[in-house]
């Protein structure tokens, strides 16, 4: 099989390319990020049998013109970017493995809840500027938390918030109630979890039904003492209902590891100090780009 690693994390790892290699001598990568148009990715896909693809965008129009493409191994958890009736069409095979990452996306938004209630990015920035300004917010501990969305990732931090003792109210399309009580949660209505929650974290896939799920209703409705979290998919928050939130005093903060465009130009949010942001890097610990790595390969021996 001849092999094309889309998504360049993937190939910035010595580990990972050489064990690819191991397996499939014929393979040829995207390092330099250099595909940037649909064109680009048609020229380089063309001609091999499976390919690992991030978070690039892979339409019937693509998969129309690659004809000998027989899998795509997904190099991370969402598949929104996969155009999946396009790919059972067109008999594409997908390798996807859930929860290799949920781990570091976890801790990711475990830090933001911290660095946002405890006031931590104002104050060092302030600092920064040469401001001493002494304001330690709130603890974390015994706040409720509002989780929407309940796979993986929401349920390891669940595990990870358990020494905080916080009441966990979470807002999904399916209730097990074996699961509710095995994690020490409370199925909610997104109204109630609006109404009730310190912090909001997001843990969704983007769909026409989420997106812009948090706009400026939404905000209103919220505590202003509240902060809300997004370590999901860009889209499911309003970015510009976000903008005003934040000005207004609305709410009192938020994070941000996803953007409806990435790379993010909206400046004019990011430079907002109630703001605590990332450019994405939630799922990337070093552990969880080898995990992930590590399944896209598997996914591709298997069709050998």
């Amino acid at each position: 099989m001849k092999i094309a690693v889309i998504t360049p994390l993937f190939s910035r790892s010595l580990e990972l390319m050489n064990e690819l290699a191991f397996h499939f001598p014929e393979v040829k990568h995207n390092a330099d990020n250099t595909l940037k148009t649909k064109e680009d990715m048609i020229a380089f896909l063309h001609d091999v049998d499976g390919a690992i693809v991030g978070r690039e965008e892979i339409d019937d129009e693509i998969l129309s013109a690659c004809p000998k493409l027989k899998i795509l191994s997904r190099y991370g958890v969402g598949l929104d970017n996969l155009d999946l009736d396009a790919m059972k069409k067109r008999n594409v095979k997908l390798g996807w493995s859930g929860g290799t990452n949920s781990n570091s996306v976890a801790e990711i938004t475990l830090s933001l809840m911290l660095s946002l209630i405890r006031n931590l990015h104002i104050a060092t920035t302030l600092l920064k500027q040469h401001t001493w300004k002494v304001n330690g917010g709130s603890e974390l501990s015994g706040k409720t938390i509002g989780l929407f969305g309940f796979g993986n990732i929401a349920k390891r931090l669940v595990e990870l918030l358990s020494p905080f003792h916080c009441k966990i109210l979470v807002c999904n399309r399916t209730h097990d109630e074996a699961e509710a009580q095995k994690y020490g949660i409370t199925f909610a209505t997104k109204e109630r979890i609006l109404e009730e929650a310190d912090i909001i974290s997001i843990h969704l896939p983007l769909t026409p039904t989420s997106q812009n799920l948090f706009s400026t209703e939404a905000f209103k409705t919220m505590k202003k003492s509240a902060f809300i979290i997004n370590t999901a998919r860009g889209g499911i928050i309003d970015e510009e209902a976000l903008k005003v939130a934040l000005k207004s005093g609305e709410i009192a903060g938020a994070g941000l590891e996803a953007f409806e465009v990435e790379p993010t130009q909206n400046w004019e949010l990011i430079d907002l100090p109630n703001l605590v942001c990332t450019p994405h890097l939630g799922g990337n610990s070093k552990e969880s780009i080898l995990a992930m790595g590590y399944a896209c390969i598997d996914h591709l021996k298997n069709m050998k």
